[in-house]
């Protein structure tokens, strides 16, 4: 379907070594090689990197001051217990609980945190600890889940498809209809949306959680962009407003020992630090146990020191200062994005919600640009990187034949203002050179 990048064995006849299978890699990662073997990062020209799937991490008017030193105590240069230090996950409960659960009579403890090396390898402890089952999964979604869900053979992962005349949302109807007929024991989802940027909250998000209850189906919800949200805050809305608003299912699980709700998120988007590699998973403690478990094989356990310095993070007050200035800094680039892009002919079916894209729809564009990988491909040259959309076209062992999204792309917004007016600048030269 799409041309892989070639490794450097292949590239000089070396054979393949017995016993190991062909590996793809993820949409972004991709993306990157393709671009490397371009020339970014050695070539000496300024790159724009409007694919990226992190945001700035510098300083942002009104954020609490970036953590530029670290100190690293003797004591700390042990392992780390698989499930994370204590005052990590003490740290993440009660964060959750002052966010989402005051007053709520259930409370989430360190019994239902298990902090593990990144979201990636917080998914695939999840994954790892799934029984067999069917597995519903929306598309489009975030294009690790393709492989993730590939990897693990217990489960079945049936593909659920969520549309653009619909929002790219599953209202409450449409959600039963699909567990009960397929017989799902399990919905896997990112919420923001990553690539469309649609998001589910208030009451739309406590009918998800009753749907989940009331079909005891399990929810595993990625929340990494749950303070990436561009919303004014709807009626009846649970969550804390302070002039920051973030959502979560937390909101609404009414037992968080017994609803069947697991929450995914961590420093990389939220706290801006990709790099840190510190992940959590909030859920029901019969799950953490579990998941746990399969860390203990998987990836046995996170980096200590940084969970250390992780704690002092997640001060509430420091969590909504820079939550507040993440939105401000990331509602001006995003209006700026969505703008430039329809006055360039890319059709922003529905503006995001939440995260940090914009699902573009390159079908008015002249040939070969409305097409995601031409699209991609001819950007290249110019030194501008963006990311096909049939990456986000989720299908675990390849098993559809047929692509959608061929004439989309994600763009992110992720990158500073900068970079977003020069990329776009040379995305209006290409589109004009070829109209």
């Amino acid at each position: 379907m799409i041309e892989e990048v070639a490794s450097p064995a292949a590239a000089v006849g070396v054979p393949e070594t017995p016993g190991f299978r062909r590996v793809p890699r993820t949409g972004v990662i991709y993306v990157m090689h393709r671009a490397a073997a371009a020339g970014h990062g050695r070539d000496g020209r300024t790159w724009y990197n409007l694919g990226q799937g992190s945001p700035e991490v510098g300083s942002l008017p009104g954020a609490p001051p970036r953590r530029d030193q670290l100190h690293i105590d003797p004591r700390r240069q042990t392992y780390a217990p698989v499930d994370g230090i204590d005052e990590l996950r003490d740290r993440v409960a009660e964060l959750y609980n002052f966010l989402y659960r005051r007053n709520r009579r259930s409370q989430y403890a360190r019994e239902n945190v298990s902090i593990a090396p990144g979201g990636r390898p917080a998914m695939t402890r999840i994954a790892a600890a799934m029984g067999e089952m069917n597995l519903g999964h929306f598309i489009p979604d975030y294009t690790a889940y393709e492989e993730l869900l590939s990897a693990f053979k217990g489960f079945i992962p049936i593909p659920i498809l969520l549309d653009a005349a619909h929002g790219y949302t599953a209202a409450r109807k449409l959600l039963r209809k699909e567990i009960v007929g397929r017989g799902l024991s399990a919905l896997w989802c990112s919420n923001p949306c990553n690539p469309t940027g649609q998001l589910v909250e208030g009451e739309a998000l406590a009918e998800w959680v009753e749907v989940s209850r009331d079909n005891v189906c399990t929810f595993i919800l990625d929340e990494f962009y749950s303070h990436y949200i561009y919303t004014p805050a709807p009626d009846n809305c649970s969550e804390i407003a302070d002039s920051a608003r973030m959502v979560s299912a937390a909101a609404y699980v009414d037992d968080v020992n017994s609803d069947p709700i697991i929450l995914v998120d961590g420093l990389t988007k939220n706290w801006r630090y990709p790099g840190w590699r510190v992940s959590w998973i909030v859920g029901p403690r019969t799950v953490i146990d579990r998941v746990t478990s399969a860390g203990s094989f998987l990836d046995g356990g996170g980096n200590h020191p940084f969970q250390e310095a992780a704690v002092p993070l997640l001060e509430p007050e420091l969590v909504l200062q820079e939550t507040r200035a993440i939105q401000t800094e990331f509602t001006r680039k995003r209006r700026f994005l969505v703008d430039r892009l329809r006055g360039l002919g890319i059709e922003v079916e529905h503006e995001p919600q939440g995260a940090f894209y914009v699902w573009g729809n390159l079908a008015g564009l002249p040939a070969p640009l409305n097409d995601g990988i031409e699209f991609f491909k001819a950007l290249l040259q110019v030194q501008v990187i963006t990311v096909p959309g049939v990456f986000f076209d989720v299908n675990p062992g390849q098993r559809r034949r047929n692509a959608r999204y061929h004439s989309y792309c994600r763009l992110s917004f992720g990158p500073s203002m900068e970079t977003l007016e020069r990329g776009t600048e040379r995305i209006e030269k290409l589109i004009r050179a070829r109209s």
